[in-house]
């Protein structure tokens, strides 16, 4: 299994560390792996949650219907 660092995630996603740390405060985004201080993203959950995040339109995510 491979594991992505906030920083690597942040890159991946062209955006601010900073915001994927809110993310995990209002426990939106992602599932993390948190062991001690350091934060890791499962690729495999990553990718899960980027599948759940595709749009048709402005009005949100597709819904089985749509894929």
């Amino acid at each position: 299994m491979t594991n992505l660092t906030q920083d690597q995630l942040a890159g991946r996603w062209h955006m601010s560390p900073r915001t994927l740390e809110q993310w995990r405060w209002l426990g939106k985004g992602p599932v993390f792996l948190k062991i001690g201080a350091r934060v890791l993203y499962p690729e495999d959950r990553i990718e899960q949650y980027e599948a759940t995040q595709l749009c048709q339109n402005t009005s949100g995510p597709l819904t089985s219907e749509d894929a």
